[in-house]
């Protein structure tokens, strides 16, 4: 079981790998910009899955700011994962050893959480393991790239490739938005509130990161409330 578990997330986590890949070759350049090292750069793209946060901390870098302001800021961006485990806290088994959840919680990113909140029934880790073993390579591979090639890409072609992440999210969510009908305008109101909140200047004293933390709440218990899901009764055991 947990080999075809690993094998299918290593399928599902093909075209998170792909769109990783080419999305963090702009990383590097950023990194090259902050004045980071080919292997500082891939540590951290290693060690820090989050393009935002990674964005972020190379602006505090290059600004030589202070560690504070840096430890900081990449809380408030991503506090949005506390979210995600939560959700995902929902779909593991009850009684899944500590060191499970500890992996689990490090591969938790935005197209991960898309995969693993979408699978049938219980969570089993070694799918998640799957799909990380194929995705944080893709990341980091793309940052050390994207470094050694700084000055090579036009600007058109890396613009391109900050599209492609934003694609491959949607096309994570797709399949489930088919199956369930109400999923799918909750997507809709979710980038229409995303884009009010990111275009009306009333809202520019929001950092970007807690803005994803307000909307997420305030959504998901509308939706929760409005269309609460029923719980799973797991069997009892003979």
């Amino acid at each position: 079981m947990h080999r075809q578990s690993y094998r299918k997330g290593m399928r599902d986590g093909i075209p998170v790998m792909l769109g990783y890949f080419v999305v963090s070759i702009t990383i590097g350049i950023a990194a090259r910009g902050a004045n980071l090292t080919a292997a500082q750069a891939t540590v951290m793209s290693l060690t820090n899955l989050t393009s935002a946060g990674q964005f972020a901390s190379f602006a505090i870098i290059a600004a030589g700011a202070p560690y504070l302001e840096l430890l900081i800021s990449q809380a408030v961006i991503n506090l949005r994962y506390c979210l995600m485990s939560c959700a995902l806290s929902q779909k593991v088994d009850h009684g899944m050893p500590f060191y499970h959840r500890l992996f689990m919680a490090f591969g938790i990113t935005d197209e991960i959480f898309g995969l693993a909140i979408g699978q049938k029934g219980k969570l089993d880790p070694w799918y998640m393991y799957g799909a990380m073993s194929v995705a944080i390579p893709g990341w980091t591979l793309g940052t050390l790239l994207g470094i050694l090639s700084t000055g090579m890409l036009p600007p058109s072609i890396l613009n391109a490739m900050n599209m492609a992440l934003y694609g491959m999210f949607i096309a994570i969510f797709m399949p489930a938005a088919r199956e369930n009908r109400i999923l799918l305008p909750i997507i809709f109101i979710s980038m229409a509130a995303s884009a009010v909140f990111q275009l009306l200047p009333v809202f520019d004293f929001i950092s970007s990161g807690m803005k994803i933390i307000i909307l997420t709440l305030v959504i998901s218990f509308a939706a929760a409330v409005l269309f609460p899901v029923a719980e799973e009764t797991e069997e009892p055991q003979s």
